[in-house]
């Protein structure tokens, strides 16, 4: 999907750092049996984030066992079984991957053949969840639209993205969504729009593709955008970070929240950091 939710290794305990990657193996699993083979390709640990918040919200802990799979048809390794909740979050996977890669090609042309190949998937999923896929198409429709007018406001353009994976956040939660699991998601969904923006810039102006802050600043590099405005950049990912800190302190956890803790205090931060320093450095 997107890529911008992370651990930060280094201060990551052993136990979660399994916990996450049996996730991901368990979503990838899941994905496997419900959408084909083929649309395995579309997964990220973005859904496994989601699959340890949402196992952790609505206290459902996770059966692992050690199995090999398509890609380690050898070596064993630790998979979280499938569920209900994971083969939810499979099916949402393939949807938001292929509206995402469905917008790659409006935007530039690129990803025809990714869109082909998670085609079939994509079909299954949209049967099984008519309702999540029209939500997320509504979303996206109306992003570009703010994105054809040009918007300037971050606020506002990252909007109906943000919208969308806080309504995403409500349909998996179900009955154990709150207003700070709304919000929180919100926040989340905000510094994926913001941190890709920042992330593409150079590209986007290569490809005349909209990009917010191309548009409101109007810098010849993502380079000079943060040696002009880095100031302003910070505040800006920084406030994004104080709603996601803000929310978090809110929501109940019955297990496990240390992984979820360490995603969203520590590894959006340095995701956020590693991309300054790659357009500093590159």
């Amino acid at each position: 999907m997107f890529g911008y939710i992370k651990t930060d290794r280094p201060y990551l305990y052993l136990k979660d750092d399994t916990l996450y990657k049996s996730l991901y193996c368990g979503v990838c699993k899941a994905i496997g049996s419900t959408c084909g083979q083929a649309a395995r390709l579309s997964l990220t640990y973005d859904v496994a984030f989601l699959s340890a918040f949402a196992h952790n919200i609505v206290n459902k802990d996770v059966t692992i066992k050690s199995q090999t799979c398509i890609a380690h048809p050898i070596i064993k390794r630790p998979v979280a079984l499938k569920d209900e909740l994971t083969e939810k979050l499979a099916l949402i996977n393939v949807l938001l991957a292929y509206h995402k890669v469905c917008d790659d090609v409006y935007d530039n042309g690129k990803g025809r053949f990714k869109r082909a190949v998670l085609s079939r998937g994509f079909k299954k999923a949209k049967k099984a969840l008519p309702d999540i896929d029209a939500l997320i198409v509504n979303r996206y429709n109306e992003l570009t639209e703010l994105e054809k007018k040009g918007v300037e406001s971050v606020d506002m353009v990252a909007h109906p993205f943000a919208l969308m994976l806080a309504e995403l956040s409500d349909e998996v939660f179900g009955e154990y969504k709150t207003e700070q699991t709304n919000k929180l998601f919100y926040a989340i969904g905000k510094w994926i729009y913001v941190a890709d923006a920042l992330d593409d810039y150079d590209k986007d102006l290569k490809k005349k593709n909209y990009n917010v802050f191309a548009v409101a600043y109007k810098l010849e590099s993502a380079k000079a955008l943060i040696k002009d405005h880095g100031e302003e950049l910070d505040f800006i990912f920084g406030n994004v970070f104080a709603d996601i800190d803000e929310n978090l302190m809110g929501i109940k956890f019955f297990f496990n929240k240390d992984l979820i803790f360490n995603i969203c205090q520590r590894g959006i931060r340095a995701s956020y950091a590693d991309i300054v320093k790659r357009i500093i450095n590159g």
